[in-house]
C-alpha cells in the first residue's frame, strides 16, 4: 500500500514516464501549458534538480542559483538544453524517488510539481487522464501555501471547492470544478477558467490576470 508523500511523488514520476516514453519527435516539440516552454523543457525543467550531486546543490545553493525563482528554473533548463530526449529520459527513469530541491516540503514539491506539469504536457497534446484522488488532494493542500505557486494569493477572495474530491480552501464567492482544474488554477493555468464556474469565477480570472 502506498503510504507517504515520497510514495505519492514517486507513483506521480512513474506516470509521467509512462507518459514520456510514448512521446514522437513532435510531441516533445510542442508547446505546453507552462508559459513559453516546450514539452522538452518541461521534463527537463522537472527533472533538472535531482540531477545535482549534494556538493554541487549545497554549492548551487549558496550562489543562489538552486532557488525555486523562475529566473533559476529558466537558468536550469538552458543547462539541459544538450540533453537527448532519451536522456532526459534515462534521468528520468533513475530518478523516480524525488531527491534534493525536489524532496522538499516531504516530497510535496516532487507531488505537486509532476502533477502540474503532466497535465501541461498532456492538455496540449490532447492526452487526458484520470488523475489518482490519493496524489491530487495532497497536492491541492500544498499549493495552497507553496511559494512558488502562490495558490492562496491566486485564489484569494474566493472558496475554491473541487466538487469531485469533497475538497474546498478559502472564503468568499465560490469556484467550483474539478480537482484536476482547481489545481491548475492555483498553479495559474488560465485554460481551465472555461471549466469553472460559480460566482467567484470573475474574481478568480482577475486574480490570474485573464480579466482587466
Amino acid at each position: 500500500m502506498i503510504g507517504s508523500v515520497a510514495d505519492l511523488a514517486t507513483e506521480e514520476r512513474r506516470s509521467m514516464l509512462a507518459l514520456i516514453e510514448t512521446l514522437t519527435v513532435d510531441q516533445w516539440r510542442a508547446q505546453s501549458l507552462c508559459g513559453d516552454w516546450t514539452v522538452r523543457e518541461v521534463v527537463a525543467h522537472h527533472i533538472g534538480y535531482d540531477l545535482h550531486s549534494t556538493p554541487e546543490l549545497l554549492s548551487r545553493m549558496v550562489i543562489g542559483r538552486a532557488d525555486p525563482s523562475p529566473r533559476s528554473n529558466r537558468r536550469r533548463v538552458a543547462e539541459l538544453s544538450d540533453m537527448s530526449t532519451a536522456d532526459l529520459i534515462d534521468a528520468y527513469r533513475s530518478h523516480l524517488r524525488p531527491r534534493g530541491i525536489a524532496a522538499g516540503f516531504g516530497s510535496r514539491i516532487c507531488l505537486t510539481d509532476c502533477m502540474i506539469h503532466q497535465q501541461d504536457i498532456r492538455r496540449p497534446l490532447g492526452l487526458p487522464r484520470s488523475v489518482p484522488v490519493d496524489r491530487i488532494r495532497p497536492a491541492l493542500n500544498f499549493a495552497t501555501y507553496a511559494p512558488p505557486l502562490r495558490g492562496a494569493i491566486r485564489g484569494r477572495g474566493v472558496r475554491l471547492v473541487a466538487e469531485d474530491i469533497g475538497w474546498s480552501f478559502g472564503r468568499g464567492p465560490e469556484v467550483r470544478g474539478s480537482a484536476e482544474a482547481i489545481l491548475l488554477a492555483m498553479g495559474g493555468r488560465t485554460v481551465v477558467l472555461d471549466e469553472l464556474r460559480g460566482p467567484g469565477r470573475d474574481h478568480l480570472a482577475r486574480n490570474l490576470g485573464a480579466l482587466d
